[in-house]
């Protein structure tokens, strides 16, 4: 029986001028920063803030984000090589982000944001800064399908991709594809809910429901994700899933809370 199969052989540059290439991840990146200012900045102008401060925290955010990624990156999945060659954690351009670790980073920054830019809460900032973010996340998962990376086992089934710039010579399960679509729809969601239901929905549900939906979505890809490390061949749970569990439970957290205290205010 012949298996139907999706052929991938897409480039990862969209142009190349000399030594100089545009790559297609590159530009993901870009655009999930316009993107996320640009609704940011709608938020800060809905609520009455200077836009001053979507400036502001679009610069924290992607420092946050970038070095948080790479650490994670060099951190969860090749701890030993990294921390032989330190000095390599820089080269940032060689390739190797890890979204757990831009999760934690973004939390940073966050919070030093609050700290010295903002009169509102940690958890009322992360409310609206969590609806950019799952955008973000699905550009970026279409980023690694033009880089032909982070994909599946093989499959069987009518859409099974055959990467063939990875020297793939079986269908896979697109696995940027799946946890792409589930971002998107986290983003629909929360953008749904922010429009419609923000002055009644207590705060820090939105933040909860982000980490609950995102990372039990990447919880459950990952079973047919292919391991990124040779050393989560023998993981009964890989890196990835070990990372969602924690977020996940903390999306959990944010919601039982978020209810508790809209409970206890009399709301």
């Amino acid at each position: 029986m012949d298996i139907l199969q999706i052929t991938w052989d897409a480039s990862p540059e969209i142009f190349r001028i000399g030594n100089m290439a545009i790559r297609w991840y590159g530009l993901f990146w870009a655009l999930s920063f316009y993107l996320g200012y640009e609704i940011i900045l709608r938020i800060f102008k809905k609520e009455n803030i200077s836009p001053k401060q979507a400036d502001s925290i679009l610069i924290y955010m992607a420092v946050g984000s970038i070095a948080g990624a790479r650490l994670g990156h060099c951190l969860f999945y090749d701890f030993q090589y990294y921390i032989a060659n330190p000095w390599e954690i820089l080269f940032i351009w060689q390739g190797g982000l890890a979204s757990h670790g831009g999760a934690i980073g973004i939390l940073v920054a966050l919070y030093y944001f609050q700290k010295k830019k903002s009169q509102r809460s940690f958890i009322w900032l992360l409310d609206r800064l969590v609806i950019p973010v799952s955008l973000a996340a699905f550009f970026i998962r279409m980023g690694n399908l033009m880089n032909s990376e982070i994909y599946g086992v093989e499959t069987d089934l009518p859409w099974g991709f055959v990467f063939v710039a990875r020297g793939e010579t079986l269908p896979r399960h697109p696995t940027q594809i799946y946890e792409g679509l589930a971002y998107l729809i986290l983003f629909v969601l929360l953008g749904w809910m922010y429009l419609k239901k923000r002055t009644t929905l207590p705060t820090g549900f939105l933040a909860g429901f982000f980490a609950l939906f995102m990372f039990t979505a990447r919880f459950l890809v990952e079973f047919i994700k292919q391991p990124q490390s040779d050393f989560e061949a023998d993981l009964a749970l890989n890196m990835g899933q070990i990372l969602s569990i924690p977020a996940i439970i903390a999306g959990i957290g944010f919601m039982v809370y978020a209810f508790m205290n809209k409970h206890k205010q009399g709301g």
